[in-house]
């Protein structure tokens, strides 16, 4: 007899075995120094905002937020794959139990959320009421954990809805009303806090009315939800590693195609034009570096100390030039490439050229960052440092690491 239990703990096993399989590869020595180094040097600067913290600063409305998003995004994981939809569907009747579990385990792997943003908000939530005592903050925290499992019970029931405009009303409808609460419970207004608890409650109880007017599953609904979690996963990891299973999406942006595509039209620069037109168009190698350097920018400018701001361009730098360095097994499925005239050595020196052209274009924006703060020193040195790092990171280890993959 099928077991729907035993089936999803069969299928949560393969399922953590192909996570584990790249969160390696992601939170690798490199990634996690740079974790502890963001972590570290955040936590400082935070404690010493919270010190000179401002009167009448809308702590209330942030925390509200927050945590109202936090627990609106809360979706389910059932772990459903293409080949269900023929061979699960005649069984649906007895898959209750794999539904219950996939709600549990969804629920617990997104507590590491919670827990996350009920740290970094305690110490502003007590700056700003220090007359409040700590079960009033833990009290929030707790109400966050019960809307956090009401959320995910309402979007399990929106999922046999197949109208978009209603799943979508219904999500906006939660969201205003779960920061509504938060909102109310951090600013002290306990009666409008349980008035739009009770609002809430009925929405989950309408959720539930209409849930069970629809009969079955959405199988493809489903496939199609996890399919995509899942590829937003792969793009990660693929930022790090090879992902075989990652469907790369193409995007024409054309007029940056236009831009980057100029180049001769001789055999020695075939594989200059693949990369850039691949770092353009191909996965998400082009937003990941506007990103880093945006996300970077910001730091630099806002961060007071000038040795930290310095430590915090070079280690933007380092982080894009090392992200990037996927971007040379872009095509190394593609068995057509094996076939143009183009030597390995020419191939790797177009690819090691794009990286050295596209991190020196972040040291400079870097360094014209500096100088539209008139800080010059700071300019000099990021200037020399992170053109001493590009030649190093690009000639050595860049060059050293593609040819071993290659050997590999």
């Amino acid at each position: 007899m099928f077991n729907s239990h035993r089936f999803f703990k069969q299928r949560l096993a393969s399922h953590v075995k192909e996570l584990s399989r790249y969160l390696r590869y992601i939170f690798n020595g490199h990634i996690a120094f740079a974790m502890l180094f963001f972590v570290s040097a955040g936590a400082y600067y935070y404690r010493q905002w919270l010190e000179e913290l401002p009167e009448g600063f809308p702590t209330a409305l942030i925390i509200g937020v927050t945590f109202g998003l936090l627990v609106s995004h809360s979706p389910v994981r059932t772990l459903v794959k293409e080949p269900d939809l023929v061979f699960l569907i005649a069984a649906e009747h007895r898959m209750g139990p794999y539904f219950r579990d996939a709600i549990i385990y969804s629920f617990v792997v997104q507590l590491y959320v919670i827990f996350l943003a009920g740290a970094m908000f305690g110490p502003l939530y007590f700056a700003s009421f220090p007359d409040r005592a700590g079960d009033a903050y833990l009290g929030t925290l707790f109400v966050m954990l019960i809307l956090k499992a009401g959320n995910l019970i309402a979007n399990w029931w929106m999922l046999k809805i197949r109208e978009p405009e209603l799943r979508l009303t219904d999500q906006i409808i939660r969201v205003l009303l779960n920061v509504a609460v938060f909102y109310c419970l951090v600013q002290g207004a306990m009666l409008w806090a349980g008035i739009t608890t009770v609002l809430f409650a009925l929405i989950f109880l309408y959720d539930l009315t209409i849930s069970r007017k629809r009969a079955g599953v959405v199988w493809d609904m489903l496939v199609e939800k996890d399919r995509s979690r899942m590829q937003t996963f792969y793009r990660v990891a693929n930022m790090f590693t090879d992902v075989p299973h990652l469907k790369n999406q193409v995007k024409r942006r054309q007029w940056l195609v236009s831009l980057v595509s100029r180049v001769p039209l001789v055999q020695s620069r075939t594989f200059d034009y693949l990369y850039r037109i691949s770092f353009v168009r191909s996965g998400d190698y082009l937003g990941i570096y506007v990103r880093l350097i945006i996300i970077g920018g910001l730091i630099i400018y806002f961060v007071p100390n000038m040795w930290m701001k310095l430590l915090f361009a070079l280690l933007f730098v380092y982080m894009s030039s090392f992200q990037l360095m996927t971007l040379y097994h872009q095509h190394r499925t593609n068995m057509w490439l094996d076939l143009y005239p183009v030597s390995l050595a020419v191939r790797q020196d177009s690819f090691l050229k794009l990286l050295f052209q596209l991190t020196g274009i972040q040291t400079v924006l870097f360094t014209l960052l500096f100088l539209l703060m008139q800080e010059w020193g700071s300019m000099v040195i990021i200037l020399a440092g992170g053109t001493v790092f590009n030649y190093v990171f690009t000639k050595g280890y860049a060059r050293r690491k593609i040819s071993a993959g290659t050997k590999g």
